[in-house]
C-alpha cells in the first residue's frame, strides 16, 4: 500500500503453499509475487530475496534482523498498551511472533515500564523452535543460516517460520524478556478463529486464532480479576483458500434450502411468472433476422450480459481453450435504444 503511494516499486518473495489471497492481495495492489517451492520453507524464500536484492541492485527491508522494525513499537504500540492499562495494570501480554518486531520492543518497553506484566508467547505444538532451547545457526548479519532443527511444518501461516528471526532470539536469549511459552494446537487455532467470528463478530486468521487460544490457556490458570491483552493482528480475507474455510459451504445448505423455501417466489426451484410486459410485446421481426444473421455469420456466438458471472466464467473458458466467438452484451449502452437487447432476448427467448 505504502508502495504504490509513493511510487515504489515492490517485489515480494513468497512460499507457494501460503494462500492464494496473500498473493492476488499484494499483486491487486501493484507489486510483483515470487514465489519459491514449498519445501524450501520460510528460509527459501527469505533466500530468495537476498538473490534477487543482490543482483538487481534492489533494496532489501531484512524485515526479520532490522531494528527499525522493532523500534517502531517502542514508539505507538508499546505507549499504547502502557496508556490503556494505565488505571488497572496488566498481568499478561499474549502474543505469537512473525519477524519478533513487536515482540522484541513491546517485551522490552514492558519489562522497563511494567515490570509485573508476564509476557507470554505462543507457538505452534508442533514446532516448538523457541521451546526446544536448541541455538539457531546465523549469518554474520543476522539472517538465519538454515532451517531451525525443530521446525516442522504447520497451519499458522505468517507465524513461527522455519527459523528463529533475529529479532526474536534478542527477546528470548539476550533480553529474556519472554517469561513463558505456550503450545497451542493447530485445530485449536482453528476452532478459536471461527468462534471469534461467529460468537463476537471479530473476523481474524488461523495465527491470530492460535494467539486466542493460547490467551485462553493463560485465563484458566489465572487469578480472577487479571487483566491480560492478546495481539491478533491480521484478518480472515487471507485465509479463504486455507483448512479454516474448508467447512464453509459455496452453495446453500440444506437449512438455508428450507428458508428459502419458506416464502413463495424467489427460488431456483420454482420458475419465476412471466411478466405481463413480456407477454405483451413480442420479438419484432428485426430482432429475429439479427438473430438469424449473426448465428450464421460466426461460428461461436455468445448472447450474453456485460458483467453477469455466469458469462464472465464462460469467457474464461472460452480463453483458456482459444475459442474465437462473437459476443454480444444485451445490456449494453450499444444495445439499450428502443430496448434493441431487450428485443432480441425475446426473440432468442
Amino acid at each position: 500500500m505504502v508502495c504504490a503511494q509513493k511510487g515504489y516499486p515492490l517485489v515480494v518473495t513468497m512460499a507457494e503453499n501460503f494462500s492464494i489471497e496473500r498473493r492476488k492481495m499484494l499483486r491487486f495492489l501493484g507489486a510483483k509475487v515470487v514465489l519459491t517451492p514449498a519445501d524450501q520453507m520460510g528460509t527459501g524464500m527469505l533466500a530468495k530475496a537476498v538473490e534477487l536484492a543482490q543482483e538487481h541492485g534492489w533494496f532489501l527491508c531484512h524485515q526479520f534482523e532490522n531494528e527499525a522494525n522493532a523500534e517502531m513499537h517502542s514508539q505507538t504500540t508499546a505507549p499504547e498498551i502502557l496508556e490503556s492499562f494505565a488505571d488497572t495494570g496488566l498481568d499478561y501480554w499474549v502474543i505469537g511472533f512473525g519477524t519478533g518486531g513487536t515482540l522484541k520492543c513491546v517485551s522490552r518497553v514492558l519489562k522497563q515500564q511494567s515490570p509485573a506484566t508476564r509476557v507470554i508467547v505462543c507457538e505452534p505444538d508442533n514446532s516448538p523452535v523457541l521451546a526446544s532451547g536448541i541455538p539457531q545457526a546465523r549469518n554474520p548479519d543476522g539472517s538465519p543460516a538454515e532451517s531451525h532443527k525443530a521446525f516442522r511444518p504447520h497451519l499458522m501461516q505468517g507465524w513461527s517460520p522455519d527459523f528463529i528471526p533475529k529479532l526474536v532470539g534478542d527477546s528470548s536469549v539476550d533480553g529474556k524478556w519472554i517469561d513463558e511459552l505456550i503450545p497451542v494446537k493447530g485445530v485449536d487455532a482453528i476452532h478459536c478463529s471461527q468462534q471469534l467470528a461467529r460468537e463476537e463478530g471479530i473476523f481474524v486468521g488461523i495465527s491470530s486464532g492460535a494467539t486466542f487460544a493460547g490467551a485462553l490457556s493463560v485465563c484458566r490458570g489465572a487469578l480472577a480479576g487479571s487483566n491480560l491483552l492478546c495481539m491478533l493482528p491480521d484478518t480472515g480475507e487471507r485465509y479463504l483458500s486455507t483448512p479454516l474455510f474448508e467447512d464453509i459451504a459455496e452453495q446453500m445448505t440444506g437449512e438455508e434450502i428450507e428458508i428459502s423455501r419458506s416464502t413463495a417466489s424467489f427460488r431456483f426451484d420454482v420458475a419465476p411468472a412471466a411478466t405481463e410486459e413480456a407477454e405483451s410485446l413480442p420479438a419484432t421481426k428485426a430482432a429475429h433476422k439479427f438473430v438469424t444473421r449473426i448465428t450464421r455469420e460466426y461460428k461461436v456466438v455468445m448472447f450474453a450480459l456485460e458483467w453477469c458471472e455466469f458469462c464472465w466464467s464462460v469467457r474464461k473458458l472460452f480463453a483458456k481453450l482459444g475459442v474465437e466467438y462473437k459476443s454480444d452484451d444485451l445490456d449494453s449502452t450499444e444495445y439499450a435504444e428502443n430496448d434493441w437487447g431487450g428485443d432480441i432476448l425475446r426473440a432468442l427467448t
